[in-house]
């Protein structure tokens, strides 16, 4: 009896040990995978991209997909020329230190937008929609014969950030790699999703919003994002990249009795809301317009933090502070 008591005692100790033990590895990991968040940046934020549409402009959302290392691998790609791209904010108060780590980083959290770096979030994912290989941009309307060449387009003859010429980098890099379903899935997003800046679908990416579109929606299919959240997502990017143009089309829900908490993304993003076209119709049954200005441009200096004079209101060439804008290629600026 004495001695069952003894084992009892001594099976007792030994768990007591093991858990103990188990909680400060624990704690261990714990605080190392926190010490690594903190020294890397990983861009966590309070507010998310929720069931509601609600969007701050003011605080950021934070959307439903991780960068990662896609910055590293876009300027080791030579896609982005990290000194390029350094010169270009340096003009304007220099790239804060989470723009940085976007570039620099290997181990970014989900993307948070604010209204201050939502230019430089456009620019990479014009970037990563540019290089990362994709059938959109091989057998789509971008290779139509009618244009001449895929090089022809704002989105393309515009990016000048590249190292070497921007066409040696088109389609040409596996950045992200898709699964069909998740091809099929990104196709049928991108032919619903439009830009006010022209009348073409991101399926159609000819400017730097819709080809930064299709960047989006290839990182989010590849991370399993749902369609419906893919749809809440470009909704938020759309109303950060033109807030005057979704100001007004809230204020026009509204007037219909819609709250914008309420309203379908896909509706809202749809030609007859979202196109230069469907905008204006939208518009001019808006007393009041918003038209406040900044957001919209279609250079690099698009949402930049600092006032940046626009040489083209909704023109899609890069503007790289050069002293005349950048000569649109095709006719008609963006769109067709």
């Amino acid at each position: 009896m004495e001695n069952e008591i003894k084992q009892e005692n001594k099976l007792s100790l030994v768990g007591s040990v093991i858990i103990v033990v188990a909680l400060i590895v624990g704690a261990y990991v714990f605080t190392t995978r926190l010490s690594k968040i903190q020294k890397n940046g990983i861009l966590w934020h309070p507010t998310r991209l929720n069931s509601q549409n609600k969007v701050s402009l003011k605080n950021g959302v934070e959307l439903p997909v991780k960068w990662g290392n896609m910055g590293v691998q876009m300027t080791k790609a030579g896609v982005i020329d990290k000194e390029k791209f350094e010169t270009l904010y340096s003009q304007r108060g220099g790239l804060s230190e989470a723009d940085k780590k976007l570039l620099e980083s290997s181990y970014n959290g989900n993307i948070v937008i604010t209204s201050e770096n939502s230019g430089v979030i456009l620019n990479m994912l014009w970037a990563l929609g540019l290089g990362n290989k994709n059938s959109i941009l091989e057998t789509g309307p971008m290779m139509d014969a009618r244009y001449g060449g895929a090089g022809n387009f704002a989105s393309t003859g515009g990016w000048s950030l590249s190292k070497g010429s921007v066409m040696s980098h088109y389609s040409m890099h596996s950045f992200i790699t898709l699964t069909p379903e998740q091809q099929t899935l990104v196709e049928q997003v991108a032919k619903n999703i439009y830009r006010p800046c022209c009348n073409n679908s991101t399926y159609f990416p000819d400017c730097n919003h819709g080809m930064a579109m299709l960047g989006l929606l290839e990182l989010m299919a590849s991370q399993g994002v749902s369609e419906a959240d893919m749809y809440k997502t470009a909704l938020v990017m759309n109303s950060f990249w033109f807030p005057d143009t979704y100001e007004t089309i809230k204020i026009y829900m509204k007037n219909k009795g819609v709250e914008w908490k309420d309203v379908n993304p896909q509706e809202m993003l749809g030609a007859n809301y979202s196109s230069g076209q469907g905008f204006a119709q939208i518009a001019s049954q808006v007393a009041q317009p918003v038209q406040r200005g900044g957001g919209g441009g279609c250079g690099v200096d698009a949402g930049a933090s600092a006032p940046v004079q626009q040489k083209q209101q909704g023109g899609c060439g890069v503007d790289t502070g050069a002293s005349a804008p950048v000569q649109q290629k095709q006719q008609g600026g963006c769109g067709t």
